[in-house]
């Protein structure tokens, strides 16, 4: 992480709790759900990841600043590059309204950040993102932190030691983010997660 978005320098957080959100057990509201099912936005994957990366690290209507510096934004271009951080995209209108990116390795994928430009984008791409790790049989979906955002979907904070032993087993899972299945298969894991999640009121 950075300091701020004009920061040079670089920094490794290691917290005491890690936040992760269970794919199991994944919240969708029921307006969300309505959105999802509408389908307000067209929805691609690795289209635009560095776009995605700097709408991340651009200042945003009550978030001055963020984490994310060009340093940062080159590296994880890199590692788009070599086929390892991905991002989950929602179009309207043949604009980038939202979403977020991340990095996969075994079965885990670490969210990194997400970003909206109309309302629900970013909470559209994480249920997105959500039915194609249960189609490719990730089993850990790391959120590093825990905001009142993520919170709505079921995230959790659990101690750093709980998380090492959940990342070392995702790690030697043999998944795959880009399982490349027929639409009626992605049309399938996605209603799956929607009729699965607990439902809550927006």
């Amino acid at each position: 992480m950075s300091e701020s978005r004009d920061d040079p320098n670089i920094f490794w957080v290691d917290p005491e709790v890690r936040g992760i959100l269970p794919l199991e057990t994944f919240h969708i509201s029921k307006s969300l759900k309505k959105t999802v099912r509408r389908g307000v936005f067209e929805i691609r994957t690795d289209s635009a990841f560095a776009d995605v990366m700097r709408e991340c690290a651009a200042a945003a209507e009550g978030r001055k600043d963020t984490w994310i510096n060009d340093e940062i934004i080159q590296a994880f271009i890199e590692l788009h590059r070599l086929g390892v951080a991905h991002s989950i995209e929602c179009w309207q209108d043949g604009k980038l309204a939202g979403g977020l990116y991340g990095v996969a390795i075994g079965g885990a994928f670490c969210g990194e950040s997400m970003f909206t430009r109309a309302r629900d984008a970013s909470k559209v791409a994480l249920v997105h993102l959500v039915a194609r790790l249960h189609l490719g049989g990730f089993v850990l979906l790391d959120t590093q932190f825990v905001t009142d955002h993520l919170k709505r979907f079921g995230a959790v904070e659990i101690p750093a030691r709980d998380y090492l032993e959940r990342l070392d087993h995702a790690l030697r899972v043999e998944a795959e983010f880009y399982l490349a299945p027929a639409a009626e298969d992605e049309e399938a894991a996605l209603e799956s997660v929607l009729l699965q999640s607990n439902t809550q009121t927006s």
